[in-house]
């Protein structure tokens, strides 16, 4: 009995010490241990511990196997891809030589429904490898900053642009242009947008409503004229019958083809009946063409009209004008490209060169960001600090002074682009994923320091006498941290360290401070905390200097009477013009050889109507053309002409009369039209036809020169046809028409 006690006891404590391994090691045990618990015996027990210790030393070979495996796999991916890249070098670029861009595919131009997307294509040999950039109507389209709108694809040679959601204004010439450091090649295709309301019933019956909408605009607003600072408003009076309760159009404001929104500048007020919009401190960008829009469920109806903004005194008498259309480009960690636009009077004397100002965002003082003045309309800011927001202004200087600063740009955050593209398309709880994501990850990776790779595709993008710009792609092999680069160049087969101080964070890089004319080298090295990593491959030598050319002079333009202040000016664009901006119209008063800027906001077309001329005055006009390296020689002078209402069809000549019929010849007789359409009548021409029996004869031309009188002897022609007629008798009559020639 005592025996059977202590075996019983002994069960129990060998039982209690089984559940503890099990709940110790659950997520090892199999169901086979826990459906024996009566049996188990301690040969039984050491050998569930070996199996579980050597579970936990498996598993633990696994994961240290699978990040080895992923590193190994990361290493070949890499590689690959470095393969890849080394045949398509071979492929592209076969002779080791630098070639300059070429379309082996050109975009091709579509025609696409409104709210559909488009996409242009198209294939760019070179080398080095050209950048691709996309225009519309000759405007530079950021695509990162507008991804709702555009999405621009490279892979290789192949590049794409991406369209979404096209309305009318998208109808343009969309140009795709390709640069590298052997010259530049572009090719232009054109997009056209069919508007919706095009494709309705002919009647606009409008199902949803039961009715055809029918739209006048009446009390337009004309040509208007306002000057920088001032305060200008245009409005119509937008009548749509029938009037259905709670419905109301859409009613939009254009400028230049550019929808207009509301901002601190511009206002817009619909009450129902009247549409009006207001400009506050107008300034020349204001200049343009203005749209008013009304969208109906039946259609649409528009009116137009050009507003001109002069320019405000100057303080100091000869100084230039203020220049215009300040923007930003490229901006990165601490770097931004500011562009502008020449203005059209440069006061008493050319302009020699532009300062640059920037202002951080929330603070009042402007600094000045170069220390001589530069010619070129684009600078690239450098020095700039990671996470800032910056506003930019430009000053234009000449013998006289230092003009009025331009309109401030819009504010612009220094960021890398992808950051900043993340930040812009990504909502609250995605990005709260994303961080915890990060933090996950960056727990499990081993923290190894790794010296950063080459950077690769070293080119210079700009150069100029003031500087040249460099651009290049990061490393592939750049760790766990961000990366920074220090920038070389060489002459003389000496490499120098140029940024000696501060490695910088952006894949962009200015030098300023080279001789002009002398040729250089660049190459780029990466760095981190872990070291400096090995240089890129060099580019080709560049001889500093303006790569972009003057614009040639435009054609002589053609002048055409319009109305009693204004004239149409035609022009032939200028040959070969790379990054053209627009072209400025000058008139002057024959015999005074004072110019007059037409416009104050350069025109991409080479159509205007220059306005706010004085009737009867005679004209002549010139034209010129500026691109970012400055203004082209003005066109030959226009002939002369007085400002008049454009000739109109004069009217109808009246009275015809046979004042004379002989044997072999009639004289004819009219009276001239009481409207001679604005200018003196030239001539007229005379046709006839016979009525024989009651039968019209057709029609036929008498005369092949126009006739300057009044009356008409016709003899060689009805000489013989009217021979044998007698007094009394007349076989064969004759309708006269007199047409007018101008």
């Amino acid at each position: 009995g005592m025996s059977g006690s202590i075996q019983a006891v002994q069960k129990q404590h060998l039982h209690q010490q089984q559940e503890k391994q099990q709940q110790q090691h659950h997520h090892y045990e199999s169901s086979y241990y826990l459906s024996t618990k009566s049996s188990v015996s301690q040969q039984a027990f050491s050998a569930s511990t070996t199996t579980t210790t050597s579970r936990r030393q498996f598993f633990w070979i696994f994961n240290r196997k699978v990040i080895f495996t992923r590193r190994i796999l990361k290493f070949f991916t890499v590689t690959l891809q470095m393969e890849e890249w080394s045949e398509f070098r071979k492929k592209m670029n076969p002779d080791s030589l630098t070639h300059p861009p070429e379309f082996i595919v050109k975009p091709r131009g579509q025609t696409v429904l409104e709210g559909k997307t488009v996409k242009l294509h198209c294939t760019v040999a070179g080398w080095p490898k050209p950048r691709i950039a996309w225009y519309k109507n000759n405007v530079l389209i950021d695509a990162k900053a507008h991804p709702e709108k555009y999405t621009a694809e490279s892979s290789y040679n192949m590049h794409s642009l991406e369209i979404k959601n096209c309305d009318f204004l998208d109808t343009a010439q969309y140009c795709a242009s390709a640069l590298n450091v052997k010259g530049e090649a572009s090719s232009v295709a054109t997009v056209v947008v069919k508007n919706a309301v095009m494709i309705l019933p002919s009647d606009g019956f409008c199902p949803e409503y039961g009715v055809t909408f029918e739209t006048t605009i009446i009390d337009k607003f004309d040509v208007a004229f306002g000057c920088e600072g001032e305060t200008l408003s245009l409005g119509c009076t937008v009548v749509i019958y029938p009037t259905v309760k709670k419905y109301q159009p859409e009613v939009v404001w254009y400028r230049d083809s550019v929808p207009l929104k509301p901002s601190k500048w511009v206002h817009h007020h619909w009450s129902g009946e009247r549409a009006i919009l207001t400009l506050t401190h107008l300034n020349k960008e204001d200049e343009g063409m203005y749209t008013l829009r009304v969208n109906t469920k039946s259609g649409f109806e528009t009116h137009s009209a050009y507003v001109f903004v002069r320019d405000a005194e100057v303080e100091l008498e000869g100084v230039p004008v203020a220049p215009l259309d300040v923007r930003c480009h490229d901006a990165n960690k601490d770097y931004v490209v500011v562009t502008w636009k020449q203005p059209a009077v440069e006061g008493s004397s050319p302009i020699l060169g532009y300062y640059i100002d920037r202002c951080e965002v929330g603070a009042h003082h402007w600094a000045q960001c170069n220390d001589a003045p530069v010619k070129y309309a684009r600078f690239p800011v450098t020095g700039l600090v990671e996470g800032r927001s910056y506003m930019f202004r430009v000053r234009a200087l000449n013998s006289a002074g230092v003009s009025r600063p331009s309109r401030v740009s819009e504010a612009v955050v220094a960021m890398d682009p992808s950051d900043r593209a993340r930040l812009r398309g990504t909502s609250q709880e995605g990005m709260q994923k994303a961080v915890c994501v990060f933090f996950f990850s960056s727990q499990l990776l081993p923290k190894v320091g790794i010296v950063p790779g080459e950077p690769t595709d070293v080119v210079v993008t700009e150069a100029t006498k003031s500087y040249v710009v460099l651009a290049w792609k990061p490393p592939v092999q750049r760790g766990h941290e961000g990366v920074m680069y220090f920038i070389e160049k060489v002459r003389s087969d000496a490499w120098q360290r140029v940024n000696t101080g501060m490695p910088v964070k952006s894949p962009r890089y200015a030098l300023f401070d080279l001789s002009e004319g002398k040729s250089y080298s660049f190459r780029v090295r990466s760095c981190n905390s872990s070291g400096v990593g090995g240089p890129s491959e060099p580019t080709e030598e560049v001889t500093v200097g303006d790569i972009l050319d003057l614009p040639s002079a435009p054609g002589a333009p053609v002048v055409i009477r319009n109305t009693g202040t204004s004239v149409v000016v035609t022009w032939k664009a200028s040959k070969d013009v790379k990054h053209l901006a627009g072209y400025y119209i000058e008139s002057s008063v024959v015999g005074t050889d004072v110019w007059t800027a037409c416009n104050n906001k350069p025109v991409k077309q080479t159509r205007f109507v220059c306005h706010g001329l004085i009737t009867g005055y005679n004209y002549v006009f010139r034209v010129k053309a500026v691109n970012a390296a400055g203004y082209s020689q003005s066109s030959p002078h226009s002939d002369a002409v007085v400002v008049q209402p454009a000739i109109s069809v004069p009217g109808q000549p009246t009275g015809v009369t046979l004042l004379e019929a002989l044997k072999d010849y009639m004289v004819l007789g009219w009276t001239p039209p009481a409207d001679n359409g604005g200018a003196d009548v030239r001539g007229y021409f005379v046709d006839y036809r016979t009525v024989k029996g009651g039968v019209l004869g057709q029609w036929h031309e008498m005369n092949h020169q126009a006739l300057t009188a009044a009356s008409y002897k016709p003899s060689a022609v009805l000489g013989p046809i009217v021979a044998q007629t007698r007094p009394g008798e007349c076989h064969i009559s004759f309708i006269f028409v007199i047409f007018i020639f101008l």
